[in-house]
């Protein structure tokens, strides 16, 4: 706008033609300006719909009753230390015990990634033009990677006193004191102690980000999954790459 104002300071010194060059130079400079402005925007806004949609979509799902121990991809088994113990105890007949595990840690993720939906809003608020173009341009995982390395080290904070809490409450703690020192008193067996809390933490986690990409690559790769105009408008820059 300044560059307007000067123009009519000089208006006795220059010709009509020459002013009429200035005039049209400076609407540009101001239309692209504008647009720019518009781009940054809608990127920014494109990427923070899709990652709460994901969010929405996905990561809520996983707060459901059985959302970790029926979902496949996120379920979660026992840890590689303790894979010999279901395996002992389902040869020694006693396979609902081990069962009872499993779906004890399951629950205490459950409990837990109610957690994750705080941390996200918070990263993806303070995400700027310049990582959200980053992400937009990048591979079919590029926000999920954006996330993961910023709200990691929170997300475990939280995530972990629940987890914690809710393996007492859902009685996994008495059901793995009783697993493994069944196991421990087998003739000939390694005796094993893992800490069950920081691995359902960690296991909690990696299922959040991978619900997460799923949503992602679906955003990315199907137009379906585009469900609001901004979200078509944005993502056609990433199928013009």
């Amino acid at each position: 706008m300044k560059k307007i104002a000067l123009l009519f300071l000089v208006v006795p010194t220059i010709g009509f033609a020459q002013l009429k060059d200035l005039l049209n130079n400076a609407s540009d400079e101001i239309t692209k300006h504008a647009a720019a402005t518009s781009d940054e925007t809608d990127i920014s806004a494109g990427l923070k719909e899709a990652l709460n949609m994901g969010i929405t979509r996905q990561v809520s799902k996983l707060n459901a009753v059985d959302g970790f121990y029926k979902n496949e991809m996120v379920k979660i088994l026992l840890p590689k230390e303790l894979q010999k113990v279901d395996q002992t105890l389902r040869k020694m007949g006693m396979s609902k015990l081990a069962d009872d595990g499993i779906k004890s840690l399951n629950s205490a993720a459950e409990d837990a990634v109610k957690e994750a939906g705080p941390v996200f809003v918070d990263a993806i608020k303070n995400m700027s033009f310049s990582d959200a173009k980053t992400i937009l341009m990048g591979n079919e995982t590029a926000a999920t990677t954006y996330l993961k390395g910023t709200t990691m080290k929170t997300l475990y904070g939280k995530c972990n006193p629940i987890v914690k809490q809710s393996i007492g409450k859902v009685g996994a703690d008495k059901i793995w004191t009783s697993i493994i020192s069944k196991y421990n008193k087998l003739p000939l067996v390694t005796k094993v102690n893992p800490d069950i809390t920081d691995y359902v933490t960690n296991k909690t986690m990696d299922g959040v980000y991978t619900m997460i990409s799923v949503e992602e690559k679906n955003i990315r790769s199907n137009a379906l999954f585009r469900t609001t105009d901004l979200l078509k408008s944005v993502f056609s820059l990433q199928d013009k790459k």
